[in-house]
């Protein structure tokens, strides 16, 4: 076998990020855009010793779980890895992601996983489902301005009027702020030059409220015009303002050379500085909610799951998973502007919430204060220093040693529960310590990523937990992400 060679594949299996699976010749090939099931003319692309990768020259036997994708530019675009799969295969495919972490690296065997998982929570519409879009901002070849994505691992944009996974309302937004650059003589960034103004369009929605934030990116410190007579700003907050729903317009101020998308300092043009969103409560066969759900003020720099329908169900069976009765005491750790935190809030005695960012433990107050809800507490400050912090000095207040800690009971050195969703990284090393020293009966932890999650997780069970349930959650169709929660309870003290 040798690179550009063409031969006859069978596609057997798919890989984490999407990419079919087949073997020839004693070689295990992969292959983006081949799907389980499909038949192809592949030509080798690089060669390994026992693999290889591969591009599809042609289809010969399309899957029989091969579907028409809405969106012409899915396989040029990065952000739709599986749009060409069938939506029941999806869902199958994440699940299994879920359950082969769980295995390979948390060290669970497939009969443990089958008797705890759950069935795999689908969404009723896979389409439009995002309430929230960061577009780049560059040139074309042709010196137009676009916007759109970025093509799968690369920074160069491929245009995007509308995506099909997003709002309708994005393309009526960013037409308007390419005309409005156009006329002012705004430039787009350039990321070799760290020239040119506008970096990236945000844009959020409330699925529930209609409301519609636009928040630009730039690089400088204000939206400065080098043409139009008029300040550019009231031009475009003019013009936006429009739009059935907009709410609040601002820049966001990133002058650094980074791939990281928003800056500390963001300044409100036109409205309010955030938008509102409601999450509501939905029931369980274990459970009845308590009020019809908690409304969230959402600025710029806010973590808010970008899913709202999928999102009431994931919130709502944490909840669940939780078991609590009004007499609990939660630690919900990267709580982010406290959404899962004022839910756990309604069946618990107390709630305390962690987050790194400012900016969400100040929303999340705000959010507190706006539904009424009193027994809610958060601290700003990494998990991983804030939990170890507030153990010991709990210690100090009760005179308590580590050798009676964990027989002991107060409200802040045992927490009957504690809710944990971290980024794709997971948790801390020195977080995972403490949440064993603290050693509450249930642990709820919420992943985004379910290699980490696996990881966590295979630490928690070896030292006083076991896995009681298990769920996959699609939050993000026609990609290859995906959302799990475990429910934990300890077996040891």
């Amino acid at each position: 076998m040798k690179k550009n060679d063409i031969f006859e594949l069978e596609i057997t299996d798919m890989g984490t990020d999407g990419e079919g699976i087949g073997h020839y010749d004693g070689m295990t090939f992969f292959v983006k855009d081949a799907l389980i099931g499909d038949v192809i003319t592949a030509r080798a692309t690089k060669l390994k010793k026992n693999y290889g990768y591969a591009r599809v020259e042609e289809i010969k036997t399309p899957s029989t779980f091969r579907v028409e994708p809405q969106c012409e530019l899915h396989k040029r675009c990065g952000g739709c890895q599986i749009q060409a799969l069938s939506y029941e295969k999806q869902l199958e495919f994440k699940n299994n992601k879920v359950r082969n972490n769980l295995m390979r690296i948390g060290g669970f065997s497939e009969a443990k996983l089958d008797s705890k998982m759950q069935p795999p929570v689908g969404t009723d519409n896979p389409y439009r489902y995002r309430n929230k879009a960061q577009f780049p901002v560059g040139y074309d070849r042709d010196g137009n301005i676009v916007t759109g994505f970025y093509a799968s691992r690369s920074h160069n944009i491929i245009p995007v009027e509308d995506c099909r996974l997003g709002v309708p309302q994005n393309k009526e937004i960013l037409d308007i702020i390419k005309e409005w650059m156009n006329e002012c003589g705004i430039t787009p960034y350039d990321e070799n030059t760290h020239k040119g103004l506008v970096r990236h369009v945000l844009i959020r929605y409330g699925f529930t409220s209609k409301q519609i934030m636009v928040c630009l990116v730039i690089n400088g410190d204000s939206l400065e015009a080098k043409r139009r007579a008029g300040n550019a700003a009231d031009i475009l907050c003019e013009r936006l303002s429009k739009i059935d729903g907009m709410t609040s317009i601002s820049y966001n101020i990133n002058k650094e050379n980074t791939n990281v998308i928003l800056g500390k300092k963001t300044v409100c043009i036109w409205g309010r500085p955030y938008i509102e969103d409601t999450i509501h409560l939905l029931s369980y066969p274990d459970f009845t909610p308590q009020g019809t759900g908690i409304t969230y003020q959402i600025s710029p720099q806010s973590f808010y799951q970008v899913n709202p329908k999928q999102t009431e169900k994931l919130y709502s069976t944490a909840l669940a998973f939780a078991g609590l009765t009004g007499n609990e005491n939660v630690w919900d750790l990267y709580c982010g502007i406290g959404t899962i935190s004022l839910f756990l809030s309604q069946k618990a005695k107390q709630v305390y919430g962690v987050e790194i960012v400012p900016q969400a433990i100040e929303d999340a107050k705000n959010n507190a204060k706006l539904n009424g809800i009193t027994n809610a507490q958060f601290f700003v400050g990494k998990a991983e220093d804030v939990l170890p912090q507030f153990y010991e000095n709990a210690k100090k207040k009760e005179n308590i040693t580590d050798d009676t800690a964990s027989t002991g009971h107060t409200d802040m050195l045992r927490p009957d529960v504690i809710v944990v969703d971290p980024p794709r990284k997971g948790c801390d090393e020195k977080c995972l310590d403490t949440m064993l020293a603290m050693s509450p009966e249930r642990i709820v932890y919420v992943s985004c990523d379910s290699a980490t999650l696996a990881r966590d997780l295979k630490i928690l069970c070896e030292e006083k937990y076991e896995l009681m349930k298990w769920q996959a959650f699609d939050q993000f169709s026609h990609t290859t992400h995906v959302e799990s929660i475990c429910l934990l309870e300890r077996v040891s003290n």
